[in-house]
């Protein structure tokens, strides 16, 4: 009797999946790395404050001698994960506001020796396990104060080579950024002067430095105002002296078309880079394509750090690529052919780290959440290691997408992964049709990933039909799609949205009257552009949004993309009205369906005043809204109990809107 499929409204149905749930399981690991053999990484702790947890795996040789760094004494069982740094530590960088790599680690005689970012305070600290994290780097009391990322040990100087950001002043833009190189011995914890600045800080932003082979040249990548680091980079190369200094720089590749995404060295000391030059985020070694493809093996650079490929002592490549998905395969460099890793996973992170013939990383699928996998290239045999997805609920309440290729204005073809409605035992009522929400990813120069997420099926196991969009302007298609977006976002990301919603409702898959929309940061931009200027949507939320543009750029948001508007609006010099005519705020007037706002009250990327000003356009309109602040909150919530109430909140909006009956949800306020 229990496996028995009754019919129900849509929106109604019953469903294990519920908003703690899917909070608890927010986020992914990241940051892989080789501490000697060993495999570290990062991960999330919702409940503990949205902290970022550095976890370990121990080795499998099992029952052997635990040496003292380990806690010897006894037999420990291996292949086991050890979260270190019990809270509140939080191994997470602010450079650039959305991150880096935030640690780094090497194996000596008596253990590990890692340097970390603390969160909280943002300094550098050296740190071994058994001990306590000592500082490395002082604090300033100017701006933002010093930031570090993508840290390197050197050993043989006794250094961290690393980025360095400084603020200058009180301003966003008040900063500098270089290459700098932190003394071991803690010398500089209390002492700015004692940290030593490896580039002249010619260029507004810089990657961490990659060391050749045998020591004797560094490369970085570097970029300045007004372009992002996908409109073009130069990759410098640089000789290191014999006291540690850096000279005779000089630019390799890149340029204000090209841009660089990642640099490495291989084991013979030749180059290797990402560069978009032909269209196509492809691979090169000393500036010859290594296996030209119409397919991306890189990706955008929103964190310092992120690896796309990774040379291995054999001179082969392990490589994440792919055209939208991506996947993990092994690149010969010599013959141009890759073989992809056999498995479950169908989409990987640019988190990737090689070690002898073990290759690690992020990957994830519908079915599974995102987990640290190894490649062993020796035997072929692909494996999760580390945060293994394990199932909270009976998987056959996950969703079931669907890939699909819509066509936009134009004809132009518009890229999205459709989740019907899904559910067990529940089935729709004859003759119903199924509300759907539209999501705007943010970036908006990224992607939506075909990973398994359970705040989908929070929705979808409840009979509400979700819809990812890769508009035009997302990444993973090539540049020409991903340049669609110039100086046409409000439009080309609006239209592709309202295309794909139009289309599943004309071929009978969603009802015409219960579209909804909504995003994040820049897909709360899309999301309420779309609610001020098209009439698709009966309701919408936005989280985190940008709304006014004239208020969003150099000395009101941060310094990274504090230019990004001239690249997708144009240059304000050049179409001040235009900066205008695309705000969601000037149009607010034009908001007639309800929505919720939802907004970190800590966010320095697109702050709270952004909200209010939007709210004030509203106001005494008679327009039912809610609008939600969390303290302590920033640009992405991480907070468990925050990602509750959102969650929650945004379910009762579409309850109230589509008249759905949904038990057990707090209602939420609708004010006008």
């Amino acid at each position: 009797m229990g496996d028995e499929v009754h019919k129900q409204a849509y929106g109604s149905w019953p469903s294990p999946i519920d908003a703690a749930l899917a909070a608890a399981h927010d986020g992914h690991p990241e940051w892989v790395g080789f501490v000697g053999d060993e495999v570290w990484w990062t991960e999330p702790r919702p409940a503990e404050g949205g902290r970022r947890a550095l976890v370990r795996r121990l080795n499998e040789e099992a029952g052997r001698e635990a040496p003292p760094w380990k806690g010897g004494g006894g037999r420990r069982a291996g292949g086991t994960e050890e979260s270190l740094l019990a809270a509140p530590w939080n191994v997470r960088s602010r450079v650039i506001e959305y991150g880096g790599l935030p640690w780094t680690g090497v194996m000596r005689d008596d253990g590990p020796l890692v340097v970390f970012t603390h969160f909280t305070d943002q300094r550098l600290y050296r740190y071994e396990p058994g001990g306590e994290p000592r500082p490395l780097t002082p604090l300033s009391p100017v701006g933002g104060g010093l930031r570090w990322a993508e840290p390197q040990v050197d050993l043989a100087r006794g250094e961290v080579w690393c980025v360095l950001e400084e603020f200058t002043g009180d301003g966003p833009d008040d900063v500098r950024r270089v290459l700098a190189a932190v003394p071991l011995d803690g010398s500089a914890a209390d002492d700015r002067a004692a940290v030593r600045e490896l580039t002249d800080g010619g260029h507004r932003f810089v990657t961490g430095p990659r060391l050749s082979p045998d020591g004797r040249r560094a490369a970085w990548l570097a970029w300045d105002h007004p372009r992002m680091p996908w409109d073009g980079t130069e990759l410098l190369v640089g000789e290191v002296g014999g006291d540690g200094t850096l000279h005779a720089v000089r630019t390799v590749a890149g340029g204000a078309q090209e841009a660089v995404a990642q640099v490495e060295w291989d084991a013979a000391g030749r180059l290797l880079y990402a560069s978009d030059r032909d269209g196509w985020w492809n691979l090169y070694r000393d500036g010859t394509p290594l296996c030209p493809r119409e397919e991306e093996f890189a990706g955008p650079l929103w964190k310092l750090g992120l690896r796309w490929f990774a040379p291995l002592d054999n001179g082969l490549i392990a490589v994440v690529h792919g055209r939208g998905a991506t996947v993990l395969g092994i690149l010969d460099p010599e013959s141009g052919e890759v073989v992809d890793a056999a498995g479950p996973w169908t989409e990987f992170a640019p988190s990737l780290a090689a070690h002898g013939s073990r290759v690690v990383a992020v990957g994830a699928s519908p079915r599974t959440g995102y987990e640290v996998v190894e490649l062993d290239i020796r035997s072929g045999r692909a494996r999760a290691i580390g945060a293994r997805h394990r199932d909270p609920v009976d998987p056959v309440y996950y969703p079931e997408p669907h890939i699909r290729t819509f066509t936009g204005p134009g004809g132009r073809e518009v890229h999205a992964h459709v989740y019907p409605p899904h559910h067990p035992r529940r089935t729709a009522l004859d003759g119903e049709l199924p509300p759907y929400v539209v999501w705007a990813h943010g970036g908006p120069t990224s992607r939506v990933p075909l990973v398994l997420d359970l705040e989908i099926a929070y929705f979808t196991s409840r009979g509400i039909g979700v819809v990812e969009v890769n508009y035009g302007g997302s990444t993973g298609y090539g540049r020409a799609y991903r340049e669609r977006l110039r100086e046409q976002w409000g439009v080309v990301d609006v239209e592709d949205c309202a295309a794909v919603a139009l289309a599943l409702a004309e071929e009978g898959t969603a009802d015409r009257h219960r579209l909804a929309i909504r995003g994040g940061s820049a897909g709360g931009w899309t999301t309420a552009a779309s609610l001020t200027t098209t009439d698709v949507y009966a309701c919408g939320t936005i989280v985190y949004p940008v709304l006014d543009l004239a208020t969003w750029g150099p000395g009101e948001t941060h310094d990274f993309e504090s230019r990004y508007l001239e690249s997708l609006i144009g240059p304000l010099t050049d179409v001040p009205a235009r900066y205008a005519e695309r705000s969601p705020t000037t149009h607010a007037d034009r908001l007639t369906v309800p929505f919720l706002l939802l907004q970190g009250l800590d966010d320095v990327i697109c702050p709270p005043a952004q909200c209010e000003r939007f709210l004030a356009g509203i106001a005494g309109r008679g327009v039912p809204h809610a609008y939600l602040t969390f303290a302590g909150e920033g640009h992405g919530f991480r907070r468990a109990e925050t990602m509750v109430r959102a969650l929650e909140a945004e379910l009762s909006l579409y309850a109230q809107v589509f008249e759905l009956d949904v038990p057990g949800v707090p209602e939420l306020e609708l004010r006008t």
